[in-house]
């Protein structure tokens, strides 16, 4: 019987980790393709953010708040793009994602910043984004 129970514990963490995994990969289309809105539309309707960007601590943004965010570094950066290096799936409702945000500025100059985000998935919608770089201006 215990063999039975940690069998089906184990199926349905897979699952969970599939979806989170699919989730966060549809993430990134949407992010690439610069459909903010979509993107905004897999987070819950008020959604943590720890991101220098943003200032020291945790941020709650709306997911107007998120289209506005993304709508203007894409005025900056117009072929923004993010490359997935690698996804951590962590627990059942985290997903750890290692990838490169590469684009151009207006002046020509082109960048590519390594960053590191930990997504909390609940419900198939993300409830938090954590994101570590280095946001020191040279």
């Amino acid at each position: 019987m215990l063999l039975l129970f940690v069998i089906s514990c184990s199926t349905k963490n897979n699952q969970n980790t599939d979806k989170n995994n699919a989730l966060v990969k549809q993430y990134f289309k949407h992010f690439n393709n610069h459909d903010w809105n979509k993107m905004a539309e897999m987070y819950s309707t008020t959604a943590e953010f720890k991101d220098p960007s943003l200032g020291q601590g945790i941020i709650k943004q709306t997911r107007k708040q998120i289209i506005q965010k993304y709508s203007e570094l894409h005025e900056i950066f117009p072929d923004i793009v993010d490359e997935i290096i690698e996804i951590y799936p962590s627990g059942k409702s985290n997903v750890i994602v290692e990838f490169v945000s590469k684009g151009t500025a207006p002046d020509g100059s082109q960048f590519e910043l390594p960053i590191c985000t930990i997504f909390t998935i609940e419900n198939g919608l993300i409830t938090k984004d954590f994101s570590y770089f280095d946001n020191f201006e040279e």
